[in-house]
């Protein structure tokens, strides 16, 4: 292994810094803009919706199914080529898009930016790699840190581009792709050596595992069920917001991507930033609490919204709900025994991976039976209202559990 401060370990630390924050401002780029891009393609407000449910399913389904794939193939390859493929697939999917000239090849497109926007693994992988010991936890915290920078640019981006054509984010999301694989192919080494590689296993890339061992797995008790009914809320609230805005209040890209920003900077600085400082305040169980109780309300709030100016203050009152996700991953590890730690965190991934499935499925299906309405109708935010119910769940559940803790383990 290579230490992380010799030159060479950091211009491989800054590819995947680079690698990551490419693919988050790529995935930012299209979430203001390619709802409202469909609409070119569809009749109606009904069809728009179901098919940005089956382009977000379809990306969504092929990364979880392929993030294992692509650690187990860069195992036996080794990072540098798989990273490398994988980024010129992400941007063959952007440049697709910007040209396709039906929604079966955005289809296809997005099929190929799933299996190759599950490089996650691999770039985690290369990091663990060329890292000590002592840089580790630093690095894969730049990495954290990357990620939601890339979500805090990807949006804005989108937003100003997309409003001056809606095929020109893509086509500037796939140039910059292609600019970041050159510079992988002749600047960047491979981390991984010959005598450390190991032949392919179809069981290591199955993705199933991790949850079959959670089925398993008793001690995180209803926390987990807190966990996937908080994250299918969270992922059907995400992937269905654009439209849901376009309908009511006839929003454009500039709007969505302008309040998406707000969103990502404002997760930046309590996650960040506060959220060492609220635990130690709160505890994780009652921060858990107050982010899950708090998405109640003001997903509530969303939905019963009659102008698209409310959104902006009512994202300020959601400050808690930022702290949600990881405080809720923290009393889950709290809860298991230390041996176990790695099997529940990989559990844990992939209930979000498959949030990230079933939320475009449930919010657009939601979003095609009111896109008719009036914003003014109660109605028309069903999408909002269903979130605040899966929470309202999450949150009666992680009160009886944490207010009776399960005894520590041994």
């Amino acid at each position: 292994m290579t230490s992380s401060s010799t030159p060479a370990a950091k211009s491989s630390v800054w590819f995947v810094l680079i690698a990551v924050f490419i693919d988050m401002v790529g995935v930012g780029i299209a979430i203001p803009v390619l709802p409202v891009l469909i609409g070119e393609y569809t009749e109606n407000r009904e069809l728009q919706a179901y098919w940005n449910m089956g382009l977000s399913v379809a990306y969504g389904g092929m990364q979880f199914l392929c993030a294992p794939m692509l650690g187990a193939l860069s195992d036996r390859f080794g990072r540098r080529p798989v990273l490398i493929v994988a980024i010129l697939g992400l941007g063959l999917h952007y440049a697709i898009i910007a040209v396709a000239p039906s929604l079966a090849i955005m289809l296809l497109a997005r099929i190929v930016g799933g299996v190759t926007g599950a490089s996650f693994s691999v770039a985690n992988a290369y990091l663990a790699d060329i890292s000590s010991p002592a840089d580790r936890a630093r690095n894969f915290g730049l990495v954290g840190a990357t990620f939601g920078l890339g979500f805090i640019c990807g949006p804005m981006i989108g937003g100003l581009l997309g409003g001056i054509d809606l095929h020109l984010p893509f086509y500037v999301a796939a140039g910059i792709s292609l600019l970041n694989a050159v510079y992988g192919y002749f600047v960047v080494p491979e981390s991984l050596p010959r005598e450390r590689r190991t032949a392919f296993s179809f069981h290591k890339a199955n993705p199933f595992r991790a949850l079959a061992a959670l089925i398993q797995h008793h001690a995180v008790g209803s926390l987990v069920v807190v966990y996937a009914f908080f994250m299918i809320a969270h992922m059907t609230m995400i992937q269905s917001w654009v439209l849901a805005m376009h309908f009511r209040f006839n929003w454009g890209t500039f709007e969505n991507g302008l309040l998406l920003f707000c969103v990502g900077l404002m997760s930046a600085i309590v996650q960040g930033g506060l959220l060492g400082r609220l635990v130690k305040y709160f505890g994780e169980e009652k921060l858990v609490l107050l982010a899950v109780g708090g998405n109640v309300f003001v997903q509530t709030l969303y939905g019963m919204a009659p102008f698209g100016w409310m959104m902006f203050p009512i994202l300020v009152l959601s400050f808690f709900t930022f702290t949600a996700g990881p405080s809720i991953q923290s009393a889950v590890s709290k809860s298991t025994p230390p041996t176990e730690q790695g099997i529940t965190m990989g559990a844990m991934q992939s209930i979000a991976a498959l949030a990230a499935v079933l939320g475009p499925a449930i919010g657009n299906s939601l979003l095609a039976q009111v896109a008719e309405l009036p914003a003014g109708d109660w109605r028309a935010g069903a999408n909002f209202y269903f979130c605040a119910a899966l929470n309202l769940l999450a949150f009666v559940l992680a009160w009886r559990r944490l207010a009776r803790p399960a005894p520590a383990s041994p």
